[in-house]
């Protein structure tokens, strides 16, 4: 029997991804999106670069704990003139509390001469004396900036400068194709060159898209003898993006010419939730997923009516090179809703509910979920709204309490000093067991007023309330002009740890913003095991 090759995943999306124009992660997106690669069984989860900017200082001093990745730091090798204990920038990298730590040095002689003004003996030794530095406290890797523009102009200096990293001590050398202007074939053939002096469960590929070829160029790297590949979610990233992991990881998985000869540690489980990991990027970016995607689109295993339809209708395989749901995906077969059906079902599986395909429910339901998808509800990136409708078909949750009228009031005026000021406040009447509550709120904008005076005081149930915080509210502007219909997010968190994520959907972002405040709320106290209202609420 033969021993499959171990392939290990390196995702930079919280470092590289960052760079891309439009996307700025806070800290709490950081988390979210390391605990997410986490679970998919990446094994490193490149975060960003300590004592680079105040929101990459702040994650290291309080980093998420994971249960598989290899959390890793990102920095720069020693800068030339100066001893590695006494670069301020390379100290502050590895001063975080990281498994790994991955430098990057030049490795192009017309980089190494012109930006950095040294000699090529000189930049040799950076790197060496870096990685041995690094070597010393935890697993260093190494990327070969430009590496295969360096290796077309001046292959002895390049290779001179992989080999020192790998002879100090650097568990991965990483061949960076930092342009993206290098071909698929090019590719291969000079990580075969490089295997033959670094070996290659010690050799990595970094690809950028400038050609549209990042993906084709890691394949053709582990073609070549590469075990290692770094990539982004959805392939974000500077200029064009990355290589994107979330086309690759199942095509190392699922497809036999990689999956019969490389082994990873991405479970069926992980691989499952593919396509969610995907759009929790997206939903964290405030933009729609790419429809078109590989593997994770809407419209990957999506088939019209006619030839294409009637075939799948008979057998999938026609017209899927895999199975949808083997990446958390779903076939959209227009001509039949049974499709629809059986992914109502598997998502409410998920949460934990149990009902039978034929259930007469169950149809009243999906066409509930249909005409509000409509009208722009996003049920993929609010599972905790979809979780509470299905409950409502099912008449398995209660109606803890009742919003009679809210009113919120922004005024923009000038203070007592003559500073101009805006101000909000909000009023909401409820009704708990048939006793009338008048709450009023205040913010430091109209969402934030309404979020305060909403859960101020609803009788018994405040109690289960005190932990609730809100910590990430997001609108997305569903159609043009000023009475454009807008779809709120809001993410939630209690005291547990626990985070859930509820959809509004309005012409009136204030009315839209209290329908995720309202579910977020109705969650939380039916997760909690709240008990229902005593009395009719009218």
């Amino acid at each position: 029997m033969s021993t499959k090759d171990r392939l290990y995943l390196f995702d930079t999306t919280l470092r590289d991804g960052n760079q891309s124009q439009g996307v700025d992660f806070n800290v709490q997106d950081k988390h979210a999106i390391a605990v997410a690669l986490d679970g998919l069984g990446i094994d490193y989860v490149e975060a960003g670069w300590p004592g680079a900017n105040p929101t990459d200082t702040e994650f290291f001093a309080a980093p998420p704990t994971l249960s598989h990745a290899t959390l890793t730091a990102f920095g720069m090798t020693r800068r030339p003139g100066r001893t590695v204990e006494n670069d301020a920038s390379l100290l502050n990298v590895l001063a975080a509390d990281t498994g790994a730590v991955c430098l990057v040095g030049k490795t192009w002689d017309y980089h190494v001469e012109v930006a950095l003004g040294t000699t090529l003996t000189e930049a040799v030794d950076v790197i060496s004396d870096s990685i041995a530095h690094a070597a010393k406290t935890r697993e260093a890797l190494f990327d070969a900036e430009h590496f295969f523009d360096g290796y077309k102009s001046n292959p002895d200096f390049t290779l001179q400068c992989v080999k020192a990293a790998a002879d100090a001590g650097a568990r991965w050398v990483v061949l960076c194709d930092t342009n993206g202007g290098t071909l698929p074939h090019e590719i291969e053939r000079i990580v075969a060159e490089v295997a033959k002096i670094i070996p290659g469960d010690h050799l990595g590929i970094h690809a950028q898209n400038d050609t549209e070829n990042a993906v084709a160029n890691s394949l053709a790297a582990v073609r070549a003898g590469a075990r290692q590949v770094q990539g982004t979610l959805n392939g974000i990233g500077e200029r064009c993006g990355n290589a994107n992991l979330v086309s690759l990881i199942p095509t190392f998985v699922l497809k036999p010419e990689f999956a019969d000869h490389l082994v990873t540690d991405i479970t069926e489980v992980g691989l499952h939730s593919l396509t969610t990991v995907s759009r929790l990027l997206d939903e964290r970016l405030n933009r729609a997923p790419n429809a078109h995607a590989p593997y994770v689109g809407d419209a990957a295993f999506a088939h019209k009516g006619g030839l294409h339809g009637s075939a799948v209708a008979k057998d999938p395989r026609t017209y899927e090179h895999v199975p949808p749901d083997a990446v958390g995906n779903v076939r959209h077969v227009l001509v039949s809703d049974q499709a629809g059906r059986a992914n109502v079902v598997a998502r409410l599986k998920e949460s934990g509910i149990e009902i039978a395909a034929d259930d007469p429910r169950l149809a009243t339901l999906i066409t509930d979920m249909k005409e509000r998808e409509h009208l722009g509800y996003a049920y993929d990136g609010a599972e905790a709204s979809f979780e509470l409708m299905a409950l409502r078909a099912l008449g398995a949750l209660p109606e803890y309490f009742r919003v009679e009228s809210f009113r919120v009031i922004v005024e923009r005026r000038y203070n007592a000093k003559g500073d101009l000021i805006t101000t909000s406040d909000a009023t909401v009447k409820s009704v708990v067991d048939g006793e009338t509550f008048m709450s009023v709120g205040e913010g430091n904008g109209p969402v934030n007023a309404l979020d305060d005076a909403l859960r101020k005081d609803l009788g018994k149930y405040s109690a289960f309330l005190e932990d609730l915080e809100l910590v990430d509210f997001k609108v997305r502007i569903l159609s043009q002009g000023t009475g454009a219909v807008t779809r709120v997010m809001v993410e939630s968190l209690d005291g547990g740890g626990d985070r859930w994520t509820t959809v509004g959907v309005s012409a009136n972002i204030i009315d839209a913003s209290f329908q995720a405040l309202y579910d977020a709320i109705v969650y939380k106290l039916h997760r909690a095991g709240a008990p229902a209202a005593t009395s009719e609420l009218g």
